[in-house]
């Protein structure tokens, strides 16, 4: 064995110890959308003292937590997103509304001595009138105590006090001694003088007087008290929480709400799961038939693909998210595709010299396969990272999970595969050069187009004719029938529901109009679920439509609920929007510097062309444009470049091996040369898309059906859009004759021993 194939059989070998570690240390941590819980997404604002920025939202970032520890909510997390932004996240939770307007209260927490009625000592302006806890007016003077000289709060059940609950407060620096001064003046007064105002956000949440042992004049001390009044247990944690929290520096704006029930993020897990076991299943046995012992090993690499990505996952703390599932049963595909090109370049060179042993074949195939491969994941990065970058939610947690599939997939196929293959081989010579081996002779469609060999280019006005078609039937559906945007990119909110027994779509639609919401978009989900789409409304107006659906269905459970602002909306259509020209301008940058403005061209017109069409699909169909629908158009980009770069890439080639040969020529057989690829691998991506699609939930179904569409058309543009277009702007701006020496493709060898046979590697 060759010190490379020791080296790379040693690096493999760590890489998979590692991902196991990690893999085995702990468990990955999972996004809302599959454990279950409540996301909230509050904006600061500027107040009259204070201007929002960083320095404020961080500390309002503390103060937030502070009062979701007192919560006591588990692995609860808030981070800062941008200058004014805090996403909250709180696992198992699901009361919105309680978690809502909790961590939404400002909290400013002041204690007030109580004048007689009537009276203004220290000017008019310096008291003022309000209800007390019980609505009967209270006349206040200026705060006495703020909560900068509060310590900390608890909930505690007082017995003693006919079995009520209190707020146990601690006092810090002077407040303590404010307090004493505070009481002892009480003390010495009667009646409503006697009581002091504890007020929030102003408004009086008790009033209660200082008791008979407390001496006149001497107050109460200890650097403590308890506020009594009417609470139950939550009332009572809930105060203590925001008491302890503090005053946020800066108000804060909820502009995004999702909850998303435990049972909807179990059943999607399952139904993932299921879509990529079956997926990858029947991607494996078409391998299998197609490149036999090659294509065994191949499948067995995809388990290291499965362990290296999960224990990337876990090592770098990323969260998996319901598309991060899809991501990462997508980039089965890459790794497909990068072993079907290194697989096909291997066919060829032993056709091209029938003497040349499986193993030189088996390397060279990897060789110069990897142009191809290297530039097909740098495309699909590309998007990963954009939606990394310009999304946010599940979708940004889609391109983390995309990223690191591909990086995974780059592993499996080109370092783990390419080990076994190459034991395999040297332990099994005689099987390898056979049949069975899977890289002696080229498949049925690569024959039949080496004997025939189709002149497409010379069609190539039909052919861009159709695809002209294709975008001007799209752009009618958009411009006829509208984009449905979903909530993401409007603003509203989308609460999905399950009956106890079905509900007929229009008596469920009947239910919500007759609750008072007639312009609402009531839609089927799933087996005994109904989504309803309305506009931006409160917790009670969704209690309403819940109750009207309930009454129908004898019972309503809340699965998933989505609040976004209607400025939260904007912005993301905004993002939307420049992730789609970020991600062309990217890609033809990167194509213009690989090979040739001519041919960067081509692609990039060619997947706005397969944008085009996914779009008009989804518009013609009424299906939702929405985040996750951005992930997937962003997903069909990266594939739609990774095809046309597969096909450029043996142009290329071909090109510089044959540089008096007229270039639609060269462009016609490397489109011929790269089909049995395309079709191969197209065929493997099918199979994982259809299993998502089929049994994914509704949640993945969309998400596979753009894909599906998507990678068909895709697989289209890179032969019959992208090409002939790189042929027609060649012949305005031709490209000057090759620098490099012809090189034979593919090398040829006289007939005998090859050495690869003899155990070296090549």
């Amino acid at each position: 064995m060759s010190r490379a194939t020791v080296v790379r059989a040693v690096l493999a070998f760590a890489v998979l110890a590692a991902s196991l570690y990690f893999a085995l240390s702990e468990p990955a941590r999972l996004g809302l959308d599959l454990r279950g819980g409540t996301q909230i997404v509050l904006e600061t604002q500027d107040s009259p003292a204070v201007k929002a920025g960083r320095e404020s939202t961080d500390r309002a970032r503390e103060v937030l937590r502070h009062r979701v520890d007192a919560l006591g909510v588990a692995e609860a997390s808030i981070t800062r997103s941008g200058d004014r932004r805090l996403i909250v996240e709180l696992p198992d939770v699901q009361d919105p509304a309680r978690a809502a307007a909790l961590l939404g209260k400002t909290a400013q927490l002041t204690a007030h001595p109580v004048r007689p009625p009537g009276s203004a000592p220290g000017g008019a302006s310096a008291d003022r009138t309000i209800p007390d806890e019980s609505g009967r007016p209270l006349t206040i003077g200026p705060a006495a105590l703020t909560g900068d000289g509060i310590g900390s709060a608890s909930a505690s059940y007082d017995p003693q006090g006919l079995g009520g609950w209190t707020v146990d407060i601690r006092f810090r620096g002077d407040g303590g001694a404010i307090w004493e001064r505070l009481t002892a003046k009480a003390a010495c007064a009667a009646g409503d003088e006697r009581r002091i105002a504890i007020v929030l956000d102003g408004k009086v949440i008790s009033s209660p007087q200082v008791t008979t042992g407390v001496a006149c004049g001497v107050g109460i001390t200890g650097g403590s008290t308890q506020i009594t009044g009417d609470f139950g247990p939550k009332e009572a944690k809930d105060l203590a929480a925001l008491v302890e929290g503090g005053s946020l520096p800066v108000p804060v704006k909820l502009i995004e709400q999702r909850v998303v029930g435990p049972t909807l993020g179990e059943a999607a897990i399952e139904a993932s799961a299921r879509a990529a076991v079956i997926g990858v299943l029947l991607t494996g046995l078409f391998i299998v038939a197609v490149y036999r012992l090659a294509g065994l090993l191949a499948t067995v690499a995809l388990a290291g693909y499965a362990l290296i990505s999960y224990g990337a996952l876990v090592a770098v703390g990323a969260t998996l998210t319901l598309p991060g599932l899809a991501g990462f049963v997508l980039a089965v595909g890459m790794a497909i595709d990068a072993n079907v090109l290194a697989f096909e370049r291997a066919r060829e060179e032993r056709a091209a010299a029938p003497g040349r042993g499986p193993r030189a074949a088996l390397a060279a195939g990897f060789t110069k396969a990897w142009s191809a491969v290297a530039d097909s994941a740098v495309t699909t990065l590309l998007a990963g990272g954009l939606l990394f970058f310009l999304a946010s939610g599940p979708v940004r947690g889609f391109g983390v999970t995309l990223t690191i599939g591909v990086l995974g997939s780059l592993v499996s196929a080109m370092l783990i595969s390419r080990v076994l293959t190459d034991t395999a081989l040297a332990r099994l010579p005689r099987l390898g050069r056979s049949r069975a081996g899977g890289l002696g002779t080229p498949g049925r469609i690569r024959r039949w187009l080496e004997e025939h060999e189709p002149d497409l280019m010379r069609r190539r006005r039909l052919w861009l004719g159709v695809s002209a078609l294709a975008v001007v039937l799209a752009v009618a559906g958009i411009a006829s029938r509208g984009l449905d945007y979903g909530v993401e990119f409007t603003g509203g909110r989308l609460v999905e529901y399950s009956t106890a027994r079905p509900v007929d779509i229009d008596t469920a639609r009947s239910a919500v109009a007759g609750a008072g919401f007639p312009r609402a978009v009531v839609q089927a989900s799933g087996e005994n679920g109904i989504s309803v789409r309305t506009s931006a409304i409160g917790d009670a107006e969704a209690r309403r439509v819940q109750d009207a659906l309930a009454a129908k269905g004898g019972g309503a459970v809340k699965q998933r609920d989505e609040l976004i602002g209607p400025s939260l909306g904007g912005e993301l259509r905004t993002k939307a929007m420049v992730a789609l020209g970020v991600a062309l301008a990217v890609q033809l940058a990167y194509l213009t510097i690989r090979f040739r403005w001519t041919f960067g061209a081509g692609a990039v017109l060619a997947m706005l062309h397969d944008v085009l069409v996914v779009t008009g699909v989804f518009a013609w169909l009424d299906k939702p444009i929405d985040g996750v629908f951005l992930a997937a158009l962003l997903t069909v980009i990266g594939y739609s470049v990774n095809d046309s770069v597969v096909v450029f890439d043996r142009i290329r080639e071909l090109r510089r091996a044959r540089p008096r040969t007229p270039f639609a020529r060269v462009a016609n057989l490397g489109a011929l040369q790269t089909v049995p690829r395309t079709v191969n691998t197209g065929m493997g991506a099918v199979f994982i898309l259809a299993a998502l699609a089929v049994l994914g939930g509704d949640s993945l179904t969309d998400f596979a059906i753009a894909l599906l569409v998507g990678i068909g058309v895709g697989t289209y543009s890179s032969v019959f859009t992208a090409t002939p277009l790189a042929i027609v702007f060649e012949r305005f701006s031709p490209a000057p004759p090759p620098d490099a020496p012809p090189v034979p493709e593919p090398t040829r060898r006289r007939a005998g021993r090859a050495p690869g046979d003899s155990g070296a590697v090549v």
